[in-house]
């Protein structure tokens, strides 16, 4: 079993507090042993953005949609170009003008078709949001490497992997991780309980999306039955961190902005994907850990496939 962090760089401060915790509990080090499954956390899967409380790396490339065939031509996101001008701002704050070019789609379209233009990903506009990058990012390939070492080699590998930033607060969305496979998604709710979600039959928070770090898994090891989830905290509403990822992507852009313009940003960025509340930390431990015993109890009662 793999415990994934920082996929999304400032995501890190919730699932590197579970990893934490999880290294500390006796009932999970017992299951461990009891069952003899192997785990292994990865830590800050994005770096940089951890470091830099920014959700995307050093070359603004979300890793979360990075995980593609670069040989072939990249799909094209239609919806997003048509609201990249106005939803990464020249300016900061945004001007009332810039506002209501937001206020308009938002009228017309609705919030969930804005959320599926933007958070879908997109590869033509690398100053852009949730862009996906040209060819695979340096965390792609220590992934890629990782799994290659540590999980090729056995007969059944589960992830979970540690997200914020969509649905209620410190509600835990396990969102399948994996392909439109009918078997997979069956078994990911055999394990984790019918209200496991996904984006491929509309279910779920997320936005349907592309380039997901799940494709690894299946690419590096071949043969291995695999079975992930993603774990979504909610924190804030979608268009509050909406607008900390606006600034964020202005900032970006803008390395110049004085201090306090770049602290009032930073600081808002981890807020959107952070809560620094004793009940939000509770509520994202107990669900992670009943995920992770779950998770080993399952894999050690699956049958060995053939």
């Amino acid at each position: 079993m793999c415990v994934i962090s920082g996929t999304h760089g400032v995501e890190g401060f919730c699932g590197s507090g579970a990893q934490i915790a999880l290294l500390e509990d006796a009932a999970v080090i017992a299951a461990v042993e009891k069952y003899g499954v192997a785990v292994m956390f990865y830590h800050a899967l994005n770096p940089y953005g951890f470091s830099y409380c920014a959700r995307t790396n050093e070359d603004n490339i979300d890793l979360n949609r990075n995980f593609r065939d670069f040989s072939r031509p990249l799909p094209v996101n239609a919806a997003y170009r048509e609201v990249h001008d106005f939803m990464v701002p020249s300016t900061w704050p945004p001007t009332p003008e810039n506002e209501a070019r937001i206020g308009a789609y938002l009228s017309t379209r609705g919030e969930a078709a804005l959320q599926a233009a933007v958070s879908g990903g997109q590869c033509d506009c690398a100053d852009g949001l949730f862009y996906g990058g040209a060819a695979p990012a340096w965390s792609n390939g220590v992934f890629r490497d990782m799994l290659r070492r540590h999980a090729a080699s056995r007969r059944r590998f589960a992830w979970i992997d540690f997200h914020t930033g969509l649905g209620p607060y410190g509600h835990a969305e396990k969102i399948h991780s994996g392909p439109n496979d009918a078997a997979m998604i069956a078994r990911a709710r055999a394990w984790y309980g019918i209200d496991v979600t996904s984006f491929h039959d509309g279910s779920s928070t997320s936005a349907v999306l592309t380039g997901v770090n799940y494709e690894a898994p299946l690419e590096e090891c071949p043969g291995v039955e695999c079975t992930g989830i993603a774990l979504e905290y909610g924190t804030l509403s979608l268009l509050e961190t909406l607008q900390a990822l606006r600034g964020d992507a202005w900032l970006r852009n803008h390395p110049d902005a004085d201090a306090k313009t770049r602290a009032a940003i930073k600081r808002r960025c981890r807020d959107a994907f952070y809560c620094d509340a004793d009940d939000w930390k509770a509520m994202v431990y107990d669900q992670a850990r009943d995920a992770c015993l779950q998770a080993i109890t399952q894999l050690a009662a699956a049958p060995v496939p053939h």
